[in-house]
């Protein structure tokens, strides 16, 4: 099992320490031109977590492969590039620039337009153009989540990153929208019976690698992950307001690990389904 950032949570040059008790290091989502963003307000606090309508503000393709992309490689530590774009061809140009990384392509931002392709179709695109490891990071909003990852498996998928935030608004006192673009992604502590079901149905149809992420405020939720299915967790909203975040979710994860009786969290994979299809058989 593997601890990695949500992207867009951290930014590992101001923070290098915090990047570095994560296992691999996750970037903010890089799309072909440099993007300024969405208009302020662009974050606003929620009773149980938060949302944020950044709007993929980047410095584009050609400064972060020139500038960026060396600068994070001096972390020593594996690198994972979110890669965003607008349709097929530009998630593929992306990730024929980039090598020795794993590529996680951000195909389901609530806060931009997206790309006019499926899932499946960037996916076969991208996988054209490069052999470095493919991760699809999939929308919570899916009808059919065991569909949707079984057609990015089929194009060409290494792996499965779920979930992106959910759409949500948020009112002032005056009872106007809080975020200038009225909506943003919601994250935080209430996602995570989201990122539970999401695990399980995208688990009973792949035996991909999950990575989930959502609500993950302690290693209890870390293990619940796991327990449904993800193979590899990732840390998103509380780091923003716990950085030391890593390396207690790491230890209370290996606590719970524990006292559950098992060796490693890996031994802990799946094991809720196991449960589920036992009871199922029961009744």
């Amino acid at each position: 099992m593997q601890l990695l950032n949500a992207s867009g949570c951290l930014d590992a040059l101001t923070a290098p320490d915090v990047a570095r008790a994560f296992d691999a290091f996750v970037t903010k989502t890089v799309t072909p031109e440099p993007r300024a963003g969405n208009a302020p307000v662009r974050i606003a606090e929620t009773e149980h977590g938060m949302l944020n309508a950044i709007g993929l503000a980047n410095p584009g393709r050609d400064a972060f492969v020139r500038d960026m992309l060396p600068r994070l490689r001096a972390l020593g530590m594996p690198l994972w590039v979110s890669v965003g774009g607008f349709a097929a061809h530009e998630y593929a140009e992306t990730c024929a620039q980039l090598d020795d990384v794993t590529i996680e392509l951000n195909l389901s931002c609530p806060n931009v337009d997206e790309a006019p392709e499926s899932a499946a179709e960037i996916v076969r695109a991208c996988r054209e153009t490069t052999s470095s490891p493919l991760y699809a990071k999939v929308s919570p909003h899916s009808w059919d989540m065991g569909e949707t990852v079984r057609a990015i498996e089929a194009a060409g998928a290494d792996g499965v990153s779920m979930v992106n935030t959910l759409r949500g608004v948020a009112l002032d006192d005056r009872l106007r929208p809080t975020l200038a673009r009225v909506q943003g992604g919601y994250s935080g502590p209430a996602l995570k019976p989201v990122v539970l079901a999401a695990v399980v149905a995208a688990r009973r149809a792949t035996s991909l690698p999950i990575v989930a992420m959502g609500g993950v405020t302690s290693g209890r939720d870390a293990l619940e992950l796991i327990a449904c299915g993800a193979t590899h967790v990732a840390l998103g909203t509380v780091l923003f307001a716990d950085p030391d975040s890593p390396s207690r979710v790491r230890a209370e994860l290996a606590e719970e690990v524990h006292r559950l009786g098992f060796e490693t969290p890996d031994d802990a994979v799946g094991i809720a389904l196991d449960r589920v299809v036992k009871m199922a058989n029961r009744g």
